[in-house]
């Protein structure tokens, strides 16, 4: 629907629900827009080699994700293609700059980074493309949209694609385009999810939720599975949980190395590991073939959350499931979501691993259990010796001194009288080093009286 109007150079605002084609809407649009080396009249351009499109997305893998496909779909154009990003060195983005591009897909921290920098000149840009906005305005990147559009000529198409429209972001349009056509991909009445997903809602207390997404793992049709957590923490723990029970499992959150979660979203694709747990962030607009089920782990923070996590599955005209866990604390904040989204979900049903609705609904085999292999032992912690102390080593110390009394008494003045008469400590005392409590009458530093192994009273 948008192609037509994309190639006349006409501002559109495309709205679609998640899955349905949006990249390659406005990706072939810009690819015949832009004038490569090879074509006539490159050479007459004002600036040749300064970037002519710009596609700008809220997260690095979505950027990463469209660049794929612009690189797929101009294989026989020839234009020179950049992806700009963090979390990566600058050299050689600033290398592939300086040597010349025609497509530039980044994100709007880096792109505004570089363009500050003077190292990315925008003022040449004739189509410019905004995918995700809704998402960049929740992770508040629209100020730096802004100015990025400052920078790129008033001349320029504009296109903007977004699964929600919010209020500022109908601002944005109304403030940077100029007329621009509204295209929705369906009616106004239609749903904003996708009906070929099969929705679920259960209630589970939070202690068993591991217990049953190791269950749904074993689902007669799952396939690649994504489970959503509202946390990073949340996200690395049951990542870890799930391996431990013989689940190969990858997490995604914002703490790790830009090389390790392009790493755990390789594997992904390529079927390495079966799930990916990951956080609404790191995952929005991820687009891998064959994800059959989507489980959101925690409660989504509202509905576009919610529409944007199980749009993971049921992509481009395919059948998925999504499952949603509920705590007892998040129930109304679950019925807002229901209402607004019209789902008939007002009261989710109470699960446990072991319910027979959860079976039967989800076609899991009756006799699963909830982990492949025997869990991991943890190492034992060696006891502190003041824990074994006290009284092993203490009543042994005493047994020690005992036997030296008598010794002492019987070898008679030889020790110096030292532990002579010595009493035993009364029990629990410990082993402390004991004292001798009797003393014995000298004069003049020499023993008087009493003889070898004697002991007497202390004077008064």
């Amino acid at each position: 629907m948008t192609l037509q109007v994309a190639l006349m150079g006409t501002d559109l605002i495309g709205q679609a629900r998640t899955g349905t084609g949006k990249t390659l809407a406005f990706s072939i649009p810009v690819i015949q827009r832009v004038v490569a080396q090879a074509d006539e009249g490159y050479g007459e351009l004002a600036a040749p080699g300064k970037p002519q499109a710009l596609i700008i997305a809220p997260t690095r893998e979505l950027a990463l994700q469209v660049a794929n496909d612009v690189k797929l779909a101009s294989k026989h154009r020839g234009t020179r293609n950049l992806t700009i990003y963090g979390g990566v060195p600058y050299e050689p983005q600033l290398e592939a700059l300086e040597a010349g591009v025609d497509i530039v897909v980044g994100t709007p921290g880096r792109i505004l980074d570089l363009a500050n920098r003077r190292a990315l000149d925008l003022s040449h840009v004739q189509v410019m493309v905004l995918d995700e906005a809704d998402e960049m305005l929740d992770l508040g990147f629209l100020p730096d949209v802004e100015s990025i559009l400052s920078k790129t000529p008033e001349s320029r198409q504009t296109m903007l694609f977004s699964a929600t429209m919010p209020g500022a972001i109908v601002s944005l349009a109304r403030k940077h385009m100029r007329h621009p056509m509204n295209i929705r991909a369906e009616s106004s009445e239609s749903g904003q999810t996708v009906p070929t997903t099969a929705q679920f809602v259960f209630q589970a207390h939070d202690l068993d939720k591991p217990e049953i997404v190791a269950r749904i793992l074993q689902a007669e049709d799952v396939t690649q599975v994504i489970v959503f957590t509202r946390t990073k923490r949340q996200a690395q723990r049951l990542a870890d949980d799930l391996a431990d029970r013989g689940f190969p499992a990858a997490p995604l959150h914002g703490d790790m190395a830009q090389g390790a979660r392009e790493k755990a979203l390789q594997r992904f694709r390529e079927g390495g590991v079966k799930t990916l747990v990951a956080t609404d962030v790191a995952a929005r607009g991820i687009d891998v073939a064959g994800v059959s089920h989507v489980i959101n782990y925690t409660c989504p923070e509202d509905d576009k959350t919610y529409v944007h996590r199980i749009g993971r599955t049921g992509r481009a005209g395919l059948t998925g499931i999504a499952v949603t866990f509920v705590d007892w604390a998040d129930i109304q904040r679950w019925k807002l979501i229901n209402k607004t989204l019209e789902l008939p979900f007002e009261d989710p049903q109470e699960t446990y691993s072991n319910s027979d609705h959860l079976f039967h609904d989800l076609g899991i085999p009756r006799d699963v259990k909830g982990r492949l292999k025997p869990a991991t032992p943890r190492p034992k912690e060696d006891k502190p010796s003041g824990d074994r102390g006290g009284r092993g080593q203490g009543g042994q110390r005493n047994g020690g001194r005992s036997g030296g009394g008598q010794q002492n008494r019987g070898q008679g003045g030889q020790q110096g009288g030292q532990n002579r008469a010595e009493q035993p400590r009364a029990e629990g005392e410990g082993g402390g080093a004991s004292r001798n409590r009797r003393r014995r009458r000298t004069r003049s530093g020499s023993a008087s009286g009493g003889g070898q192994g004697s002991a007497e009273t202390p004077t008064t």
